[in-house]
């Protein structure tokens, strides 16, 4: 859910260096479901200044329809955050849905933005609290905190994973972001994946894999992305159009899984009404529903609507009102 309780889908999240006005004009046109335009490390620090410049043009004059528009700004620690959030928010703010944080390392950190963001939007007349934040964990510390993290601001939509940062921060041996380091055989990142995953769900988060960085790889990055996805992850970073239609097919439920999940809901609230016989459980076919399969449907079918899926199939009561 989102800073004023709207879903978004973020399957493919393409990143889009701020300081390239052709690859500004160009990520309006490709299907992804966010995309964001990147002042930190994709843009060199004499470009920084004139890239704000340029992301604040194309939020305004671009045709970014059906995306979420976010921007990341550079990192605490550096010289140009303030001045990143006050000339984007101030010059694009209506434009703007998130403020992308990176190398987060504790919930001061958030804090400071959700400040920063609350009185630019007052000095500009926007509503407080609309756009949101995306936390992007990139070290062993933002790991270490990241319970506090998710939960420092009623502004946080995501907790992103941010791989090579990462990698880097815990002298992982391999120079290969996101595939598994030589020598262990087992996955080396699901402790991390599952760690951020958990916080993220324990606040009402969505949680975002980061990039993989072989971009003419797509079979790589499908093998990858499955990974994530399987653990419940609801999107990846995508940095090439060739990954974005992976990316969207992997983090949507296939047509059988989203019809059946529907059907799980319609046939779960008839069994449970007056007419069905107000039972707690009931036959779908041959499988039983309660409760709990009512909760695992209702995210399949969320996902699945918000992919754009349509029904193929409608749940029919049994004619004699029996199970």
């Amino acid at each position: 859910m989102t800073a004023t309780n709207r879903p978004r889908a973020r399957r493919s999240c393409l990143a889009v260096p701020g300081s390239n006005p052709r690859f500004l004009e160009k990520a309006q046109g490709l299907p992804a479901d966010e995309v964001f335009l990147d002042l930190e490390d994709a843009v060199s620090p004499l470009a920084k200044q004139s890239a704000r410049q340029l992301i604040v043009d194309a939020l305004n004059s671009g045709d970014w329809a059906g995306k979420t528009r976010a921007v990341r700004v550079n990192d605490w620690t550096s010289e140009w955050t303030y001045r990143d959030v006050i000339t984007v928010v101030e010059g694009a703010g209506a434009n703007l849905d998130c403020v992308m944080l990176p190398k987060v390392q504790d919930a001061g950190q958030v804090v400071a933005l959700d400040l920063l963001l609350t009185q630019v939007e007052k000095a500009m007349g926007f509503e407080p609290g609309r756009i949101g934040i995306e936390a992007q964990i990139e070290n062993a510390r933002g790991l270490v905190n990241v319970d506090a993290i998710a939960a420092a601001s009623p502004r946080l939509e995501t907790v992103v994973f941010g791989p090579a940062d990462f990698m880097a921060s815990i002298n992982m041996k391999s120079l290969v972001v996101g595939e598994q380091p030589p020598g262990y055989p087992a996955d080396a990142y699901h402790y991390i994946l599952m760690r951020i995953l958990i916080a993220a769900r324990s606040h009402g988060l969505q949680a975002i894999d980061g990039p993989y960085l072989q971009v003419r790889n797509v079979d790589g990055f499908r093998e990858v992305a499955r990974r994530s996805a399987a653990l419940g992850y609801d999107g990846k970073w995508v940095l090439h159009p060739d990954q974005i239609e992976a990316a969207n097919e992997i983090f949507s439920p296939s047509q059988e899984d989203y019809d059946h999940a529907e059907l799980i809901l319609d046939a779960y609230d008839w069994h449970t009404s007056a007419a069905g016989g107000a039972r707690g459980a009931a036959m779908l076919g041959d499988e039983m529903i309660d409760e709990a399969s009512r909760k695992m449907a209702l995210v399949i079918a969320g996902q699945g609507r918000a992919a754009g899926l349509q029904r193929t199939s409608t749940f029919e009561p049994p004619a004699s009102g029996a199970g």
